[in-house]
């Protein structure tokens, strides 16, 4: 129960006269409106500014006497006296109701009896409002009415509607008068068509009315959409390579939440069930090679339909970094010896880096293998050349040698003789050498 009244000018009392008939001719009373809250209290005062000892009234809009200076009239236990005295008559009117409404007298009786008038206007609460028409679920694409009403209100209640805190304008307003032909009863009605995003949304219809002390009143509605799934795929790494693992995330949202995923691949089933592995939402490839290329596709179902998404799979080749320090030291060593027995190690070497690591093999480029052929087939020419001029220098030394030991024995008649003959043979020949040379 609380109290709304507006406050009455306040003015000095001047001092009474002791001529009556001049001092009557000042003397008037004053009053001022009321307004108060359905259930409340009012307070009705009445002032006098110059007042030679006349008496005061309070009488409602019957012309019902309530008090007459400081007795009271009327047998209401609702109406008590608040101050009486020369110069002012104030009364209190608890619980008022809508009956109560209306003009109020304070009457100074002078010769003539002088009157103001205070109207006592008493405002309707509106009721606490409710939110019709829906109905759980919602299929997504519906289109949904809501009807906010409330009732009691003095005068007509102002109702907005809000959604996610924004104010929705495009509304119907509509207002009728009570039985009571006193109060009104409000509604408004909003209509939009829903979508997923709508679900788990708060609609609020507010009720704005002075009665309520700007506190407004609310109902709220929660709306509940059922909509299919949406599916996405999401990979572990964007960049599979073969050996190593990929985990595919099928993250799927649908209201009501979709059943266990399916995954299957090129149209069929996983190829592989040992390797491939499902666990709830995700398929975990334990290492990948070159068979598990193709179009990986999850699909999501749920009470209102199915959705799916798919995706493309291609395995890398694991880039090779050890194979240019593998063949460039066995080429060194070729260049170095230059022997038959040594130059076949670069071709063994490289057939047993092949051996040993397949893939490195498999991921060259046709640049890679180029280049490898080149430097192979430079180090087989630096070879044979190498063997070849070794041979014939070989050669020609042997040769020499031999047909100066003939010529130092063939005319000698005995082997003093030819040792004697071969000495000078061989200064012979290493002119001729010189000169060869």
């Amino acid at each position: 129960m609380f109290v709304l009244f507006l406050c009455n000018l306040s003015l000095e009392p001047a001092a009474a006269s002791k001529n009556k008939v001049k001092g009557s001719q000042g003397q008037f009373p004053l009053t001022q409106n009321v307004t108060v809250v359905e259930g409340g209290t009012a307070i009705l005062t009445c002032r006098v500014d110059q007042n030679d000892n006349t008496s005061l009234q309070w009488s409602n809009p019957a012309q019902q006497t309530l008090y007459f200076d400081d007795k009271k009239a009327l047998r209401d236990n609702r109406i008590e006296l608040v101050r009486a005295s020369w110069h002012e008559l104030s009364i209190s009117v608890s619980d008022v109701s809508l009956s109560d409404e209306g003009q109020y007298t304070c009457s100074l009786f002078t010769m003539p009896v002088k009157t103001s008038k205070a109207y006592l206007t008493v405002l309707g609460v509106p009721e606490k409002p409710q939110i019709s028409g829906f109905s759980s679920p919602v299929m997504e694409g519906d289109l949904m009415q809501l009807t906010c009403k409330t009732s009691g209100s003095k005068p007509a209640a102002d109702i907005r509607w809000f959604k996610n805190d924004k104010e929705i304008k495009d509304v119907k307003y509509l207002k009728e008068e009570d039985a009571n032909r006193k109060t009104f009863t409000v509604s408004s009605t909003l209509d939009f068509r829903v979508d997923r995003s709508d679900d788990g949304v708060a609609v609020i219809c507010r009720v704005d009315h002075e009665s309520l002390n700007a506190t407004p009143q609310v109902a709220m509605q929660v709306l509940e959409i059922h909509y299919t799934p949406s599916v996405k795929i999401i990979p572990s790494t964007p960049f599979p390579q073969e050996g190593q693992p990929l985990i595919l995330t099928c993250e799927s949202k649908g209201k009501p939440l979709p059943e266990p995923v399916l995954w299957t691949k090129d149209g069929g089933e996983l190829p592989d069930p040992d390797r491939m592995v499902v666990s709830g939402r995700e398929l975990n490839i334990l290492f990948l090679n070159k068979t598990d290329n193709g179009t990986y596709r999850c699909e999501a179902t749920n009470t209102i339909g199915q959705s799916s998404a798919e995706y493309v799979l291609i395995v890398h080749d694991v880039p090779n970094t050890l194979l240019s320090t593998t063949i460039i030291p066995s080429l060194t060593t070729a260049t170095v010896t230059t022997t038959v027995a040594i130059t076949t190690s670069p071709t063994t070497s490289a057939t047993t880096s092949s051996v040993r690591d397949p893939n490195a093999l498999a991921g060259q480029t046709g640049p890679d293998h180029a280049l490898i052929g080149g430097i192979v087939a430079v180090v087989v020419f630096v070879t044979l050349c190498s063997i070849f001029l070794l041979g014939r220098y070989l050669a020609r030394h042997k040769g020499t040698y031999l047909t100066n030991e003939a010529k130092g024995a063939e005319d000698a008649p005995d082997a003093d003789t030819a040792i004697i003959n071969a000495e000078g043979s061989q200064v012979n020949a290493e002119e001729k050498k010189e000169y060869f040379i």
